[in-house]
């Protein structure tokens, strides 16, 4: 009598060894781990070959990788959970090195007077500090003010007064930085999404289309045109009227 299947008798993925590199697949791990327990180091290195090829047909997107054979091979190690003694042409990697953690990433913790200009806004100042050349430090004074108008225009979306930005400087900068007298910094309007040059575009589309339908009913006048094709019609009426009366006389 056979035996019957009872739940202890199936196999689960449950039950079998974790996959290390699931996009390689259990047949390839399989492989590896009968490749690490053959006798002798030539037969590991033509079957470790093998695998490779294989590996590299399963993923044929690593191909557009740089050194994708260099990745083949360090997957091969670590599908091996690096126990695998095969002479490689490249360096065998080291568990170390896969699982590296890089390094926390720092935020800045700065405090902005003027959040609505940036901190940008506040390293430009101190460059302009220190700058010694009067008219390079005039000019950049001036680039950094307009730069400033337009900081603030983007986010308060309306106009701001030249007086504004020049007490806004003259304060980041710690009342060493001002402006010259009678200067007017660049106008800076905001601009919402629909530009005019949209709104001429579409003006025009609309008059192409009137246009096109004005054309389209002046070929309705065809109907004029099938008015004149009934001329022949009456034509041929008057025809067959004559040819009647004409039978008429014969009789007389």
């Amino acid at each position: 009598m056979a035996q019957e299947n009872t739940p202890a008798n199936f196999d689960y993925n449950s039950t079998r060894n974790k996959l290390i590199l699931t996009e390689y697949g259990r047949n390839v791990q399989n492989m590896v781990k009968y490749i690490i327990a053959l006798p002798t180091k030539e037969e590991r290195n033509r079957y470790a070959q093998v695998v490779i090829d294989l590996m590299g047909f399963l993923n044929p997107h690593l191909r557009d990788v740089a050194d994708f054979k260099h990745k083949l091979w360090d997957h091969l190690h670590i599908i091996s959970d690096y126990q695998i003694d095969v002479d490689s042409p490249y360096p065998k990697p080291s568990p170390e090195q896969i699982h590296l953690k890089p390094a926390p990433l720092r935020y800045p913790h700065q405090r902005i007077k003027y959040k609505h200009y940036g901190k940008t806004i506040e390293l430009m100042i101190e460059k302009a500090k220190s700058i010694e050349e009067p008219e390079r430090k005039r000019h950049m004074v001036q680039a950094v003010a307009n730069f400033m108008k337009m900081a603030y225009v983007q986010w308060n979306k309306d106009s701001v007064s030249d007086e504004s930005i020049i007490a806004d400087l003259y304060a980041l900068s710690g009342g060493t930085l001002k402006l010259d007298e009678n200067v007017n910094l660049n106008r800076v309007e905001f601009r919402p999404n629909n530009h005019p040059q949209n709104n001429n575009n579409n003006n025009r589309g609309r008059t192409n289309n009137n246009q096109n339908n004005n054309n389209r009913g002046g070929g309705g006048g065809g109907g004029g045109a099938r008015t004149n094709n009934n001329g022949p019609r009456n034509n041929n009426n008057q025809n067959n009227r004559s040819r009647n009366n004409g039978g008429g006389g014969k009789k007389y």
